[in-house]
């Protein structure tokens, strides 16, 4: 465990507060050798496939979300499609198609695909559709389980409805058919983070105060240290403005009459209103920012929406009109079948849920993207932020080409601006094995895993998406 990055401020009332890593407070002799921030994984999960070329009943559909061509990521190869929302970042991503899926007898196709999509697993019993349960450890969980520092549990957050097909959260699995809980409320993640209780959060949400005033005489001695360069006081700056800012989200630094007006508002991470939902999904992104940064977790993962995100309304990004439900559009009919009535242009409103989560993945790799380490890299660079997707399309709700779209290199074990295609391969186990890999695990004898997912697929880190 590095000092330089668990250093910790304890205020008021046993409020805790981790700060990033500094070089000034980094071991001597070891600054220049051990990385400022130790690499992690953080997983932004999305339903029902994607708006792609593909032939349905309904006709031909045109390409809407992967680049024009393979190689390296450019202005021009991402021009029109939902890659193009990720302009600002196209230097460090690395876009995979050809992850593929065992096409488990789950009897379904959304249980077999967001089962699968972290586990690599079939299910514990066969063929029973929405009362699945997936057959084994989630690669967030093990990344957690393995590296976390005192032996926490890695985030699980969620936002959408909590009720619904597969249960609601239905990612992240301790074993199998261990489904893990998830944090809804980004609130509670927050204050478990910051190792405060929610009367320490009332308070400061009452007295328009922030977590960093409970620490506030540390944080003055801190500051004054001579050892702390110039960088790490902005290293500082940026860290507390942060939690302010999260804190602001979070309604913490309202008055007491104006928390009471917006009381109503703070569930909005059950909602089926997307734009609510989309919120909450930026604050849980905040929360996952701050957490690797300050190293309370290694892992992060956040699942949007129920099995078959079937309750919620995205808005329509040309009219702000809130549309069908995910599902139905996935569909392309208005119905969770194929017997609905046609729902007019509905693979244009696909893709418009596919920019909503382009948007959102844009949001996290920004706030990534904000803190610079003391070797000059930044906290994206550390680590890979994953948006995945457990089908590869709609309506059919395919095991192939399921999208996986990573941002970061992993402290330089990834590959970056590149769009990848694997192939036909049962890819999914090598995929997370690869994300693990880069995330920290390793064997016993040092080497990359191999050993994760169901033991009949193929195993092994894909070589083409290594640095």
């Amino acid at each position: 465990m590095k000092v330089q990055r668990r250093w910790m401020l304890k205020g008021i009332g046993g409020a805790t507060l981790a700060l990033p890593a500094l070089e000034g407070l980094a071991p001597r002799g070891a600054r220049a050798a051990d990385p400022a921030v130790s690499p992690f994984a953080i997983f932004f999960r999305q339903a029902c496939g994607v708006a792609c070329a593909q032939n349905t009943e309904l006709g031909a559909e045109p390409e809407r979300f992967w680049p024009s061509s393979e190689g390296p990521l450019s202005a021009t190869t991402v021009a029109g499609r939902t890659m193009e929302e990720l302009s600002d970042h196209l230097g460090r991503l690395l876009v995979v198609g050809g992850v593929n899926m065992q096409d488990f007898n789950y009897a379904d196709g959304h249980a077999r695909g967001a089962l699968q999509l972290l586990t690599a697993q079939g299910p514990v019993v066969e063929g029973v559709g929405g009362d699945s349960e997936a057959n084994g450890e989630s690669i967030d969980h093990r990344i957690g389980r393995e590296l976390n520092p005192d032996g926490r549990d890695s985030l699980f957050l969620y936002a959408g409805v909590p009720n619904g097909w597969l249960g609601g959260p239905c990612i992240s699995y301790r074993g199998a058919n261990q489904r893990r809980a998830a944090l809804a409320d980004p609130r509670v993640a927050y204050m478990g983070m910051m190792g405060i209780d929610s009367a320490q959060f009332e308070l400061i949400a009452a007295r328009q105060k922030s977590v960093n005033d409970l620490v506030r005489g540390q944080m003055q001695s801190l500051m004054a240290k001579s050892e702390l360069s110039a960088k790490d006081r902005e290293r500082l700056d940026l860290h507390f403005q942060s939690i302010r800012d999260l804190e602001n989200t979070l309604s913490c630094n309202l008055s007491t009459e104006q928390q009471m007006a917006v009381d109503g508002l703070s569930d909005g991470f059950a909602s089926d209103n997307g734009d609510d939902v989309m919120k909450a999904v930026q604050a849980h992104m905040a929360v996952a920012a701050i957490a690797v940064a300050c190293g309370y977790t290694r892992s992060v993962a956040i699942q949007v929406g129920v099995g078959n995100d079937g309750n919620t309304r995205y808005s329509n990004i040309e009219t702000g009109e809130l549309m069908e439900n995910f599902h139905f559009l996935s569909h392309r009919r208005a119905s969770h079948d194929s017997s609905g009535a046609i729902i007019p242009n509905a693979d244009l409103l696909h893709h418009y849920v596919d920019v909503h989560f382009a948007r959102a993945f844009k949001y996290l790799l920004d706030r990534l993207a904000e803190y610079q380490m003391p070797d000059g890299s930044y906290l994206i660079d550390a680590g890979v932020a994953v948006w995945c997707n457990d089908n590869g399309n709609g309506p059919a709700h395919s095991s192939y080409n399921c999208p996986f779209v990573l941002a970061g290199g992993g402290g330089g074990f990834l590959r970056q601006g590149q769009y990848i295609n694997l192939g036909d391969e049962i890819t999914i186990a090598r995929m997370l094995e690869t994300i693990g890999s880069a995330a920290g695990l390793r064997k016993a004898d040092g080497s990359t895993i191999d050993d994760f997912g169901d033991p009949s697929l193929p195993h092994g880190v894909l070589d083409q998406l290594l640095a």
